[in-house]
Order: C-alpha cells, then structure tokens, then sequence
C-alpha cells in the first residue's frame, strides 16, 4: 500500500470532483473532500482492499455528505417547528429551495388553515384581527393558525 501523502496525491482531485457532483457548492465539496481524507487517513487500517481506493474514498465521502445532509434537514425543520413567532417563522426558512416548498405547501392548503395562515405570517395580521375577519374568536384564530403550522411542519419533514 502507498503512504498517506501519496493516497491523496493520486485521489484528491478525483474524490473532491465526486462531491462536488454530489453537492454543488464548492466550499462544501473542499470541507467534505478534506474530512474524507482525514477520516480515511484515521480508519486506513480499515480498508480490506474489497474495493478500489478511490471507491472506497467516495464511499467514505458520500457517507459524510449523507450524514451532513440529514443534519441540516434536521436542524431547519426543527428551527421552524421551535420559532414562536410568525416572523420567526419567515425568517426560520433558510433558503430557497425551502421557501419554495412552504408556498407550495401553503397553495395546496384546505380553507380556513391556507388564509389564517397567510393573513397571520404575511399579512401580519394578530390573531384578534384574524378572528374579526372570519367573526370568531381570537383562540380560534390562535388554533387555527397553531394546526395550519403544524401540518405545514409535518409537509417540510415529508419533502426532506
């Protein structure tokens, strides 16, 4: 078997392509690239020559992009779930792709939750204002708008 210096030598280049493919950003395919080869220069005594190095790498590599991914998810679905405000709410979607899905969500919503909803985090309505609209009660506008929340939560886990 070669060295360490020489198994990053002959594969980096390769293996940060790979993920590169996979993520689509550059600074996360370099920071991935790098844990690769540090987790593959820490496990080297692991590798039982079943496979090619470089398939071995990308393994590794694709694991830790698995693993970073189901962290993120985690992470922005569970700061949505805990923001106690409608603006915290907004600002708890933290990018695009996931304010796409949210509206997408939100247009498939039955009647009342899609209004409450949008009158309440984009009208910036309070719930008193929401409850005189549909002439009911504020906690009735206050659990409308907690179960509207709470399937639109339930849809952003679904997607990712």
């Amino acid at each position: 078997m070669t060295n360490k210096s020489e198994i990053f030598e002959m594969y980096a280049e390769s293996v940060y392509k790979y993920v590169l493919k996979l993520t689509k950003d550059t600074h996360r395919a370099e920071e991935l690239t790098q844990e690769t080869f540090y987790k593959a220069i820490v496990h080297i005594n692991q590798f039982q020559e079943k496979c090619s190095m470089y398939t071995w790498l990308c393994e590794i590599a694709k694991n830790l992009y698995l693993n970073e991914e189901k962290h993120r998810k985690r992470k922005s679905v569970k700061e949505v779930n805990e923001c106690n405000s409608s603006e915290d709410f907004v600002l708890g979607l933290l990018n695009k792709e996931q304010a796409f899905h949210l509206h997408r969500i939100i247009h498939n919503m039955d009647d009342p939750y899609k209004e409450v909803f949008t009158l309440r985090v984009f009208g910036e309505l309070s719930h008193k204002e929401i409850a005189a609209i549909f002439d009911k009660t504020e906690a009735w506008a206050k659990v409308t708008y907690y179960r509207a929340k709470k399937m639109i939560i339930e849809k952003l886990e679904d997607v990712e």
